[in-house]
């Protein structure tokens, strides 16, 4: 049984550890408040530069002068997947989640006798997959001193891809990442960005015939917004991450500042009990040396 003494400076412990998560949880709260407006600005953006690209891509069809970003390189034998995790921890399962998607991909793609080539955005997903998947590693982005992601940050990371994909290292490429929905839901989510797949927008399904007219053609708008279709999905993904890794933060320091006060209220009834049994004795004590005399 543990002396008061021990029962008293676990109690101090706790506390200071409580102070810190209710800081942490309160720290969490105010970055998740700019990082989800980042990201639900971007996706009215997002979107409609999607519903775009759907619709050129839809006209361009299966040509044979269409881009290779849109058309592939006509194989599926060499996969990158781009993991896109935090930089730090005490995040609950955030960064957990997404490297279990990749990895659960990883293994499909291995079991069907593909090629798997990983680079890693975050030191969290590097850190997860390296023991395992170390050998499939080929780059990893550090963003320790990046205070907030913008979009230069993405167009690096694109540039990086596409000069892989331009000098045949891969042929499809998908990133993985978490999308935000609240506070305590962060869906993690796989997108393949090469070749491109853009779905057609629904808003032309019933359309009535609407034609679009394009200056220059499509494939020429193609080559050029492609790329930039690349650097807006990583971005996407990077902003949503950013949101999701404060939520998940948030929600992880409340649940540890919860069960520090409740561990702190047992550890006090323990103390409170042991105390008294201390005292008793004591008094027992004094009692029978009392009736001895």
């Amino acid at each position: 049984m543990p002396s008061l003494k021990d029962l008293k400076n676990r109690i101090e412990s706790v506390r200071s550890t409580r102070k810190i998560t209710k800081a942490m949880q309160m720290v969490a709260a105010a970055k998740l408040r700019r990082a989800q407006e980042s990201a639900e600005m971007a996706r009215p953006y997002a979107e409609r530069f999607n519903a775009v690209m759907g619709r050129l891509a839809a006209a361009v069809g299966d040509s044979e002068s269409a881009p290779r970003l849109l058309a592939g390189t006509g194989k599926q034998e060499t996969y990158l997947l781009i993991v896109m995790t935090a930089e730090r921890g005490l995040c609950g399962g955030f960064n957990a989640n997404i490297a279990k998607l990749a990895r659960q991909d990883a293994n499909k793609l291995l079991e069907q006798g593909k090629t798997v080539k990983i680079m890693t955005v975050g030191k969290k997903g590097r850190d997860a997959l390296r023991r395992e998947y170390g050998d499939y590693f080929v780059d990893h982005v550090d963003l320790t001193e990046v205070k907030r992601v913008g979009y230069d940050d993405a167009q690096s990371i694109a540039a990086n891809v596409l000069s892989r994909f331009d000098a045949g290292e891969f042929d499809v490429a998908k990133i993985y990442f978490s999308e935000f929905e609240n506070v305590v839901t962060q869906i993690p989510t796989a997108k393949q960005i090469i070749p491109a797949d853009f779905a057609a927008p629904e808003e032309d399904q019933d359309s009535g015939g609407v034609f679009y007219d394009y200056e220059p053609d499509e494939e020429a708008i193609l080559r050029d917004l492609l790329p930039r279709g690349v650097a807006t999905a990583i971005f996407s993904a990077l902003l949503e991450n950013g949101a999701s890794e404060q939520g998940a933060r948030m929600s992880a320091m409340d649940n540890a500042t919860r069960n520090a006060g409740e561990m702190i209220e047992k550890l006090t009834i323990e103390y409170n009990r042991s105390r008294q049994a201390v005292i008793t004795n004591e008094l027992i004590e004094i009692i029978s040396g009392a009736e001895a005399l």
